[in-house]
Formats: C-alpha cells, sequence, structure tokens
C-alpha cells in the first residue's frame, strides 16, 4: 500500500534530510586517502546524534554500520570497517537519518583523490540519471516515466543500470511502496500522486549489469568487477512539483570539527 503523506509530514521529512544532507557535507570534507570506512561509519553516528537524530540503517535487520560505505566494484550495502580509501578509489556513502519517526535517505559516490576518466564519467552520467529522474516526479505522470528518465540517461552515457536493484517509497519506514526501478517505459506503472515520497537512486555499472552478493550477506558487487555508482534523494511529489528533501548541493559544509572522533583519520 502507498501511504501519501501531508504537507506537515512532508515538513517533518525535510528536517530529518537537513541532518542527513550536513552529515553527507561531513562526510565529504573527510573522505581522503587513509581513512577507513569504520572511521567515516563513527564520524556519521556522532554527528547524527548530537543533531538529535538517529542512523536508520543501524540495527535494521542486523546491520552494523550507521551508514553504508560502498567502495569502487561494491554497488551498495557495504558494511564500513577496516578498508582504508586509496587515492583513484570511488566510494558510494548512503545515509539515513530518523527524526522524531520519519526517515529520509540519501546518498552520493565520491572520488578519492585523483581518479579515471572512466570513473568521472561513471558518477558524473549517473548523478544526471538520478536528476532527470527527480524532474519526473510529477502528480499525474507515472512511475514508468521517473524510470524511463534514468535509464535513458545513463544508458545513453554507456552505463549499465543495475536491474535488480530498485529504489522505493518512504516515510515512517525506510521501504515503504512502491518500489521505483531505475528501468522502464514511459507512461507505465503506478500513478503519481501529490504526497507520496519517494527515494529515486540509480545505481549503475561501467560494465555489465550483472551483481553479485558477498560473503557478509549484505555488500553487493558488480559481477564482472567493474567500478559502480549510486547517487540517491528522497523526493515528495507536490502539486508545485518534485520536491527534494535531501538536496546536498544547497547545503554548505557544516563546522564540526569538534565531533570527530579522536584518532580518526584525517580528522584534523
Amino acid at each position: 500500500m502507498i501511504i501519501k503523506k501531508s504537507p506537515e509530514e512532508i515538513e517533518r521529512m525535510a528536517r530529518a534530510g537537513e541532518i542527513l544532507v550536513a552529515t553527507l557535507a561531513l562526510l565529504e570534507s573527510k573522505i581522503r586517502p587513509g581513512v577507513s570506512t569504520a572511521e567515516l561509519d563513527a564520524i556519521a553516528e556522532r554527528f547524527i546524534r548530537s543533531r538529535g537524530g538517529k542512523p536508520t540503517f543501524k540495527g535494521y535487520r542486523g546491520f552494523t554500520g550507521s551508514i553504508c560505505a560502498s567502495p569502487n566494484a561494491m554497488v551498495v550495502h557495504g558494511i564500513p570497517g577496516p578498508y582504508r580509501l586509496k587515492s583513484g578509489d570511488i566510494v558510494s556513502i548512503d545515509v539515513g537519518v530518523t527524526l522524531d519517526g520519519w526517515v529520509a535517505d540519501a546518498a552520493r559516490t565520491f572520488p578519492v583523490g585523483d581518479v579515471t576518466s572512466q570513473a568521472r564519467h561513471l558518477l558524473e552520467a549517473t548523478e544526471q540519471s538520478l536528476h532527470a529522474g527527480v524532474a519526473q516526479c510529477l502528480p499525474g505522470n507515472r512511475m514508468g516515466d521517473v524510470s524511463n528518465a534514468i535509464q535513458q540517461v545513463a544508458e545513453g552515457a554507456g552505463l549499465s543500470i543495475v536491474r535488480s536493484l530498485v529504489g522505493h517509497g518512504v516515510g515512517r519506514s525506510m521501504h515503504e511502496d512502491p518500489q521505483v526501478p531505475n528501468y522502464g517505459k514511459p507512461g507505465k506503472g503506478p500513478l503519481l500522486e501529490e504526497g507520496m515520497v519517494l527515494a529515486i537512486e540509480p545505481m549503475t555499472t561501467a560494465g555489465r549489469p550483472g551483481v553479485r552478493v558477498g560473503g557478509d550477506g549484505w555488500a553487493i558487487y558488480s559481477e564482472d568487477g567493474s567500478p559502480t555508482a549510486h547517487f540517491e534523494f528522497t523526493v515528495a511529489i507536490t502539486a508545485d512539483g518534485p520536491r527534494v528533501l535531501t538536496p546536498w548541493h544547497q547545503t554548505p559544509e557544516p563546522r564540526t570539527s569538534e565531533l570527530v572522533p579522536e584518532g580518526a583519520a584525517g580528522a584534523r
């Protein structure tokens, strides 16, 4: 069942989104060669809690991290741990924040140091596909309009859509109906209506679309080992058009040096 949100409920989700965007901005400032994904996780959890929120992912079906940190050929669901980022890596950081019972969900894929032109193209085209999908989040459109817009941009740039992974509705729960595929036919699928809130999240590879699950039962990798990218917004469908509740490009980097755990690489 698709649960539509009132304008007041959307405002509550937007407040969770503000914390999430500030978290991503903080993490962006700490991503560099030598930092471990566990250190990024600790920074994120401390910051989210300092703002009155809760890391949505922590404890979800036994997930141990506050964020998902997925480098290189890992598409999504990376458990933070001892892996230290290297120059040339790319890393997807997926964050969920719950504030007063309402969830916001967003992800960005970041370059680490100097990356290849292929990696930059992968990141730029995947982010562009996200914006193309968001532009179709209009009352009266169909889900296929969103899905097809993402597909056209990503595949037009020579990327592959990971078809077995989808976006989703979001609200009081992190995963609600409907599913949001990243490929499809325009004019098909559920009708988009005012009050729906969707996590739009294209996931792409620079190679073939197949994926495999890692040994920990969480991490999902490109099957051919090709680099991957993941970008995500939480988007409300309103009478005035799509409203992005996690608009990272509009939020300045927070001054939060006092929130960085002692000993975190790159924290000083």
